[in-house]
């Protein structure tokens, strides 16, 4: 019933590895530095800005953490009390005596996860591909599992009996007493059926990146799982030329209109190893099952079905027993549904969900016969994300204000379910995220535009905890220029949120370049009041003598779901509109040189970029697209076809298409252009950047490209020092900074 506290193994303790383009950030006290000018080099090293624990997951009980940190000797799991006592817990050598064999003859020299046990006396570790048992009190381990493929996403039995996990495609348990395994599943197999776990377009778009495919039910006794049938799908070739000989991994892929993974829900009798499959209604491989979650009691399963055409989802009641489903609830839009991570089952019998139907999401209460009841969000908010519901009933959870910048902020609220006001845990400005205890005990993970992150731990009588442990930042924020957050006029009379950098030490005199980031797309935002990782490079160019610009359109975030609506089924020119008006903003500031601007975006803001530079020649002098989609025909079917409709069949929408495709106006180009993609990107395949650069070729234009080898959509490591390193100097030949 505790979102917060659902157990998830995380990843690897000491790979704490950015997502695309992020540096990675930490909280810290502030140090003191001196205001010079870092190299890039700096800016990007490990732990720059600090460092805190990674992992970090409160006790069933929430009286006790435990997280992932590196001392002296290395990385460690620890455990911390209430009182802030913390003590070093499990070492990845301390698992050697359960590994003396001549199987497994080393200890393992890397821990991956851990698992708090229901009784809270021990944990369920992930170390070298394999599943132990480890005791706090005693402090030993016993291995569960050895087996030369990996135990995937392991998930502990609320009795804390068993642990259930995926195995080469099938989905397994192991018998926490014996350490005597089952296998529950038998026909597994890779690309083609997947029991337990996502296929990768479910995991990219209907789960955000969740790998979570199996669900016990609250008594122990029995799982839901997907089942996923991939076998006609079709398929992309990555390709590893690294090697003397090249290698080629062939992802399955669905495009717009392609066949979609056929998909079932089945509940798995742990006693007599049937299935039982959940009658859903859903056409298969055109409808999707985007969630499943159990009652509270365990009595009912539900599930969200959502049509292909992404205009319907119904939140259906299913029986585990005979599968027999009926609907309880709905949700219509004559453009799409958005999913939300929402849906919690109480004692009682009532359910939370959350719906958009007002133009902004709301929580929403229901009566077990699917009945509203009432709305928990205030008036004026909108909720970002359930975080839990706490043992006496209330429900903690995240919002912003639907008014002017609002939604630049986060805050977390903690209400009852009568519909009373809720309480505001946090207030001021910034970014604030919570992680939450059974207990009412929660972690403030906050930061703002030009502060990284710190966390506050609090009592559920609200007072202050002592700290987790941190490191300082290497480079002193307070040397760096700040963001200034407002609003400028936009289309049709709207005000669009904006923030921006001046150069630091600006002379009114002269007149400045200005570099604009930007996203764009429905419920996009880069207008946020939080540290994020470009931001190091962002204010890196401002000390450096560039401007740094950032404006969000009449469909991101700010606008609500009545905004978001305005792409549906043609995408760029909603995105252009928003940036021709920072233009028209920034020409009016007396230091910005308007002849010497620079636009830059990575994933869907790359091809805003290209689409920008195609459509508005000589706007903006120079532009850096990164890793874009260049031609809609050729994203995933799940993504594009939200807000596209399908390119053909009834509901066609060929012509939009095109016409969103940056591609199709690439030989409009009359500014520098630098184009960037990682080898290996399986999010947005490489061949939209071939393909473009074919389409400039044919038109005789010049344009620069940068080739990632081996990166993925989320650059890392010596990846991402590279790029940054190309676009600064592409931005510095084309548009000159003063130094």
């Amino acid at each position: 019933m505790n979102r917060a506290t659902r157990p998830s193994v995380g990843p690897r303790l000491a790979r704490l590895a950015t997502l695309c383009l992020g540096l990675t950030i930490a909280s810290a006290p502030l140090q003191a530095a001196e205001p010079t000018v870092p190299t890039l080099e700096e800016l990007v090293a490990r732990d720059v800005w600090g460092k805190t624990p990674a992992n970090v997951l409160w006790s069933p009980d929430g009286k006790r953490l435990g997280y992932a940190w590196a001392d002296e000797q290395g990385e460690a799991l620890w455990v911390r009390t209430a009182t802030g006592e913390a003590t070093v817990a499990l070492r990845a050598q301390d698992l050697a005596a359960s590994t003396k064999d001549e199987k497994a003859p080393e200890a393992p020299k890397e821990v991956e996860g851990f698992l708090w046990m229901p009784d809270g006396r021990g944990w369920i570790v992930q170390a070298g591909g394999d599943l132990y048992l480890w005791d706090l009190e005693t402090k030993n381990s016993r291995r569960l599992t050895r087996s030369p493929e990996a135990e995937g996403d392991p998930k502990i039995s609320p009795r804390g009996d068993r642990v259930a996990f995926v195995r080469a495609h099938d989905l397994w348990v192991v018998e926490v007493a014996t350490g005597r395994e089952k296998r529950l599943t038998q026909d597994g197999k890779a690309d083609v059926i997947l029991n337990g776990e996502t296929d990768w377009v479910y995991w990219e778009e209907i789960w955000d990146r969740d790998a979570t495919a199996f669900w016990w039910s609250p008594d122990g006794k029995r799982i839901a799982y997907y089942r996923f049938d991939d076998s006609a799908l079709p398929t992309y070739p990555l390709i590893d030329d690294a090697p003397r000989n090249a290698t080629v991994r062939y992802q399955k892929y669905p495009k717009p209109g392609d066949p979609n993974p056929k998909v079932q829900v089945g509940v798995i009798d742990l006693a007599t190893g049937k299935t039982t499959w959940m009658a859903t209604g859903e056409v298969k491989g055109e409808d999707y099952l985007a969630r499943v979650d159990w009652s509270d009691r365990g009595d009912w399963l539900a599930i969200q079905r959502l049509n292909r055409d992404q205009t319907r989802l119904d939140l259906l009641r299913c029986d585990p027993s005979s599968g027999r489903c009926a609907t309880l609830a709905s949700e219509q839009d004559a453009a799409w549904i958005n999913l939300s991570h929402d849906f919690l089952s109480l004692p009682n019998g009532d359910f939370l969900w959350s719906r958009e139907e007002s133009g902004w999401r709301r929580l929403e209460l229901f009566d077990g016969s699917g009945h509203l009841l009432r709305s928990l969000t205030p008036d004026g908010w909108c909720l970002a994300g359930t975080d839990a519901v706490l043992a006496d009933g209330r429900v903690v959870f995240t919002a912003y204000r639907t008014q002017g910048l609002g939604a630049a902020q986060r805050h977390i609220f903690r209400g009852k379910l009568d519909g009373s006001a809720p309480e505001a845990l946090t207030s001021g400005g910034g970014w604030h995220t919570a992680t939450v205890a059974s207990s009412g005990a929660w972690i403030d993970n906050w930061s703002d535009a030009d502060t990284p992150p710190r966390n506050t731990l609090f009592a559920a009588d609200g007072g202050t905890l002592p700290p987790l442990p941190s490191t300082p930042p290497k480079i002193d924020p307070a040397t760096l220029p700040k963001w200034r957050l407002f609003e400028i006029a936009g289309p049709e009379g709207s005000k669009l949120a904006a923030r921006l950098l001046e150069p630091a030490d600006l002379d009114a005199t002269k007149r400045y370049p200005v570099v604009v980031y930007h996203y764009g797309g429905p419920a996009s935002q880069v207008v946020v009041d939080r540290w994020g990782g470009r931001d190091a490079w962002h204010k890196w160019l401002a000390l450096r003598g560039y401007g740094v610009f950032s404006v969000d359109n009449q469909a991101s975030l700010f606008f609500g779901k009545k905004g978001e609506v305005r792409i549906h089924r043609q995408m760029g020119e909603v995105e252009l509109r928003g940036q021709r008006a920072g233009f028209d903003y920034l020409k009016t500031l007396p230091w910005v040189d308007a002849q010497r601007l620079g636009l830059w975006g990575w994933s869907g803001g790359g091809s805003n970029t290209l689409y920008s530079l195609f459509h508005s020649p000589g706007t903006w002098r120079a532009g850096v697209a990164g890793a874009p989609v260049t031609d809609w025909h050729l994203y995933d079917s799940i993504w594009t076809e939200r807000y596209l409709d399908r390119p053909d069949g009834p509901s066609g929408n060929e012509e939009g298409f095109v016409k969103s495709s940056p591609i199709t106006a690439a030989a409009n180009l009359k500014d520098a252009l630098l184009v960037v993609h990682g080898t290996a990107d399986d999010n947005v395949h490489p061949q939209n950047t071939w393909n473009l650069i074919r389409k400039l070729q044919e038109a005789k234009v010049s344009y620069e490209d940068m080739a990632l080898p081996g990166q993925t959509h989320g650059v890392r490591g010596d990846g991402l020092l590279a790029f940054y390193r190309r676009m600064t100097e592409f931005f510095d030949r084309w548009l000159a900074p003063a130094e």
